[in-house]
C-alpha cells in the first residue's frame, strides 16, 4: 500500500527536486505540491494525507507554524538548508530531518522510518529510475541502464545501451539523484556506473567501448569507493 504525501517547499527548484525523488519512490503517492504554505494549509484541512514533506523557512508562515496550525499531524519529514533548526524540529516529534542538499539515498532512509518493517527503500534502490529533462520532454531512465554520463558544454549526455540522452541537468544534480553507492564522478567531464566498469588501469577506466580518464581531483574518493 502506498503512502499518500504532499510536498511544501519555498523555492521552486527545491520543490522540483523533492517531487522527482517522490515520483522515483514506488511506496509514495504524491497528492499535491506547494510553494505557498497557506495554500498547502488550506489543502490539508480538507485532504488528509499520511506524510508531509515540509520546508521550515518559507514566506508568510514558517513550516513549524504550519505544523502548529494542524489539528491532526501526519508523519512529517522536515527539509531545510539550516542545521540549527534540527533540534527544534524534533520538538515536534517529526519523523526525520533532511539537510539540503540531500541525496536520493538519504531521502529513502527518511521515508523508510515511517514503515521500518517494509523493505521498500531497498527495493527502490535496487530497481530505481530517474526522471530527467530532455528537450521539451521529461524522460524516465532506469538507472541500471546508465553506463556513464559525459559533460558536453551546457549539457550532460547520459549514455545507455539503447540511446544517448542530452539533459541540461548539472553533474551535481544528476549525482544527487543517482544512488551514490552505484555511481561515481571520476572526472570533471565524466561520471560512471560502477557495475559497468570492466577494468581500471593507470588512472583510466575501461567501460563499454570507452577508456575514460580519472581526474586528479576525483582520484582519492573514487579509489576509496572501488576498494570497499
Amino acid at each position: 500500500m502506498s503512502i499518500s504525501c504532499i510536498a511544501i517547499e519555498n523555492e521552486p527548484p527545491a520543490l522540483e527536486k523533492l517531487v522527482l525523488f517522490i515520483n522515483q519512490t514506488p511506496a509514495l503517492e504524491l497528492k499535491g505540491q506547494f510553494t505557498d504554505p497557506m495554500q498547502a494549509l488550506s489543502f490539508l484541512q480538507s485532504n488528509p494525507i499520511q506524510l508531509l514533506f515540509l520546508d521550515i523557512q518559507m514566506d508568510g508562515i514558517s513550516g513549524l507554524q504550519l505544523l502548529d496550525a494542524l489539528p491532526q499531524k501526519p508523519h512529517v519529514i522536515l527539509t531545510t538548508a539550516f542545521s540549527q533548526y534540527a533540534l527544534k524540529g524534533y520538538d515536534y516529534n517529526v519523523t526525520d530531518y533532511l539537510l539540503k542538499p540531500y541525496s536520493f539515498e538519504r531521502f529513502l532512509q527518511a521515508v523508510q522510518k515511517i514503515k521500518p518493517q517494509t523493505p521498500f527503500a531497498n527495493e527502490a534502490i535496487a530497481s530505481s529510475f530517474i526522471f530527467v529533462k530532455s528537450d521539451y520532454r521529461i524522460l524516465k531512465i532506469d538507472t541500471n541502464d546508465i553506463i556513464y554520463i559525459e559533460g558536453m558544454r551546457d549539457y550532460r549526455c547520459i549514455v545507455t545501451p539503447q540511446k544517448k540522452i542530452l539533459t541540461p541537468y548539472t553533474f551535481t544534480e544528476l549525482c544527487t539523484m543517482l544512488p551514490e553507492h552505484l555511481f561515481a564522478r571520476i572526472h570533471k567531464s565524466y561520471a560512471v556506473s560502477l557495475s559497468k566498469i570492466s577494468c581500471i588501469e593507470n588512472n583510466r577506466v575501461y567501460i563499454a567501448d570507452k577508456i575514460l580518464p580519472v581526474g586528479d581531483a576525483y582520484k582519492e574518493k573514487f579509489y576509496k569507493l572501488v576498494k570497499k
